[in-house]
């Protein structure tokens, strides 16, 4: 089953500094039928503008996933980290028993960026962050994985949780193949261009909720940039 979740029809917010679509619950949004999505818990779609951002903020028990989709972004957290993560690049920050930190586009032009949460597999773990720069053209045509909770994923970020965050850059006219596991759910999100998934297609922004499927085939009907996270 893949149930189509089109752009215009997600929960939205304009702050002015922040424009943001949720394609899960959040905040005053909230759709009894959107909560989660296996432990997949949040996925909003930000775009912040120049010289603005989220101030110091806390968060416990949750894998937090950033990935810059344009522009940067710049974080520091209350156990000393900083970093800038641009465009194609993804940072990740496990909450554990309590972090706090912020996140500001300190760039001239506007950052949108994909927030992804994930709820974790244990409690009471110590929060850390990290952040690794993951150049498009090394998933050209090809799925890479960007954080993982699985150790034979050396390359990726680590994330303290049962899941899995992918992406794939494809030309027009180009397929990639992607293989779930029996009870295995994924979400999928283009985040530029437009894809056809196993008959079902998404534009820029549309979010596909993926179940009961053991193999995907992702067609590029324009260049594309997707974005899949796999879960239990």
């Amino acid at each position: 089953m893949i149930e189509l979740r089109t752009r215009n029809e997600l929960g939205r917010a304009n702050h002015g500094w922040l424009d943001t679509r949720h394609h899960f619950s959040f905040a005053n949004y909230h759709d009894p039928a959107r909560v989660h999505w296996g432990n997949l818990r949040v996925w909003n779609d930000d775009t912040i503008a120049p010289q603005t951002g989220f101030p110091p903020h806390s968060h416990r028990e949750m894998e937090i996933i950033t990935y810059v989709r344009q522009g940067a972004i710049t974080h520091r957290d209350s156990l000393g980290n900083q970093g800038r993560t641009e465009a194609g690049d993804v940072q990740v920050m496990s909450a554990g028993t309590g972090i706090s930190h912020s996140e500001f586009n300190r760039e001239d032009t506007e950052t949108q960026i994909f927030q992804i949460w994930i709820i974790p597999n244990a409690t009471g773990l110590p929060p850390t962050w990290g952040s690794k720069p993951f150049p498009k053209a090394s998933r050209e045509g090809h799925f890479e994985v960007l954080a993982s909770g699985y150790p034979e994923d050396t390359e990726a970020l680590p994330i303290q949780a049962d899941a899995r965050v992918v992406a794939a850059t494809l030309s027009d006219g180009q397929a990639v193949a992607y293989t779930l596991e029996a009870g295995r759910k994924a979400y999928l999100v283009p985040a530029r261009g437009r894809v056809r998934v196993n008959d079902v297609l998404a534009e820029t922004g549309d979010g596909l909720a993926i179940s009961d499927e053991t193999r995907l085939t992702i067609a590029a009907e324009a260049d594309s940039e997707i974005v899949l996270v796999e879960t239990a």
